[in-house]
């Protein structure tokens, strides 16, 4: 592989970094976001239970507190899916016992736990590559040698 290719490749992985950067920084708002407004439920529920106690009729609040609890339910659901975004994007899952290990982790290294095999973010954006039938390694789509071995990859090699 030429200097200039180097420098090619090393650029690409920098670019997609950053977009996975910008990507996870405009998940980390939301999530921002969903808890500021969990926030303002709890302050509104603080508030009907006070004006309930102040009319010594705490079942008056009942229903209103219902409804924020529901509200508050429905913003930690939308939190843990962005959450989830987060991991595919950083390519990471969670153990059962709360530990974070990359997405390709059979087994957890804290509780030894097997953990299943996750499907791959169908967003994720890829680079489609030759493998080499000698050696394995991933070769450009239109090489026709292997940068490793120097093999002549055929037109019927393997993608990804």
């Amino acid at each position: 592989m030429s200097f200039f290719d180097k420098v090619k490749q090393g650029a690409s992985e920098a670019a997609k970094k950053a977009q996975q950067t910008v990507e996870i920084t405009k998940l980390k708002a939301q999530i921002s976001g969903k808890e500021r407004e969990i926030d303002k439920v709890y302050a509104t529920i603080g508030a009907a239970v006070y004006r309930a106690h102040q009319a010594h009729d705490m079942a008056s609040a009942e229903h209103e507190v219902t409804n924020c609890c529901s509200q508050v339910d429905e913003l930690q659901v939308e939190i843990g899916q962005l959450e989830e975004r987060i991991k595919m994007i950083r390519f990471e899952k969670t153990c059962s016992c709360g530990k974070v290990v990359a997405l390709d982790t059979k087994f957890c290294p804290d509780c030894g736990s097997a953990l299943g095999d996750e499907p791959k973010n169908e967003t994720t954006v890829g680079e489609i590559v030759v493998i080499c039938n000698t050696c394995k390694t991933e070769n450009e789509l239109n090489a026709k040698f292997c940068v490793s071995c120097g093999s002549g990859l055929s037109a019927s090699g393997s993608g990804y």
